[in-house]
């Protein structure tokens, strides 16, 4: 009786520990981001999928925005931020921002909005407050409702692109009819529900949305304009790491600068680094 409760033991002592080695190495083996949702729209969250099947590693990936995603990275809540911005004043030093991707900033609107085209100067007096009316572009008449992605702290990445490469460094002007939102996802859903939306955003988001984007100077966004600069605006994507990164996360970056990871960012219709030159 003694001996096979002994063994009962034994083998209870070693189920243990290989379950625990287990459930130790399934914990292992999954990192968490957060930040642009330009980028998690457009590519972040399909190749998250993709490489969890190449790997068996799962990424959980969510928005929130550039800002959201730094502060994530500082406090330690996630393995790894996105972000559609430069490194900014009053960035941690530690965080590493590591370009994998292009985009180029877009301006939409509502898909039953007659206007198609337009110009930087008209995007300027639209963001001054001097075009308030789509009538004034062509369009109906109705007010020209602005969606700013702005976050409590700092700017979003879409629109410290939008006053780096738009504006000449100048603020956007508040009227009655801007609207500020915590980020640019919900930017792009508000302008897909509203008539009367204005926005700017990113090319990588913008085309999986049900949104109208303009062309600028009669040049449509599409990725053989952006590649060969026919289209302007081009901006950089990155991914964000800290400064000593977890193993796993070393890998997933590995992954995403790889042929094979640049390949399929391209296949989800994104500027890849394969691309430019």
């Amino acid at each position: 009786m003694k001996s096979r409760f002994a063994i009962h033991k034994v083998f209870l002592l070693v189920f243990g520990v290989i379950f625990f080695v287990n459930m130790h190495e399934v914990y292992a083996a999954q990192i968490i981001g957060s930040g642009c949702s330009v980028s998690n729209v457009g590519y972040l969250t399909e190749l998250a999928k993709e490489y969890e099947k190449t790997t068996g590693t799962k990424v959980f990936v969510r928005g929130g925005g550039t800002v959201v995603g730094i502060e994530d990275l500082r406090n330690g809540k996630v393995d790894f931020a996105a972000s559609c911005r430069t490194r900014g004043e009053g960035d941690p030093e530690d965080i590493q921002f590591i370009q994998v991707a292009w985009d180029a900033l877009v301006f939409v609107v509502n898909k039953s909005n007659l206007v198609s085209n337009i110009s930087l100067e008209d995007v300027r007096a639209i963001y001054a407050g001097k075009i308030t009316n789509w009538k004034q572009l062509k369009g109906r008449d109705m007010p020209v409702k602005v969606f700013i992605s702005r976050p409590q702290k700092g700017l979003s990445g879409v629109e410290a692109s939008t006053k780096a490469l738009v504006l000449k460094g100048e603020e956007p002007v508040v009227t009655p009819n801007t609207i500020f939102l915590a980020s640019t996802g919900i930017v792009e859903q508000m302008v897909e529900d509203t008539p009367e939306g204005f926005a700017t955003t990113g090319f990588t988001s913008a085309r999986k949305r049900h949104l109208k984007m303009f062309k600028v100077n009669g040049v449509y966004p599409t990725n053989k304009n952006i590649i060969s600069k026919t289209y302007s605006l081009k901006r950089p994507l990155y991914i964000l790491i800290p400064k000593n990164p977890k193993p796993e996360v070393k890998k997933f970056l590995d992954f995403v600068l790889s042929k094979e990871g640049q390949q399929f960012i391209r296949a989800q219709g994104v500027v890849s680094l394969l691309d430019v030159k």
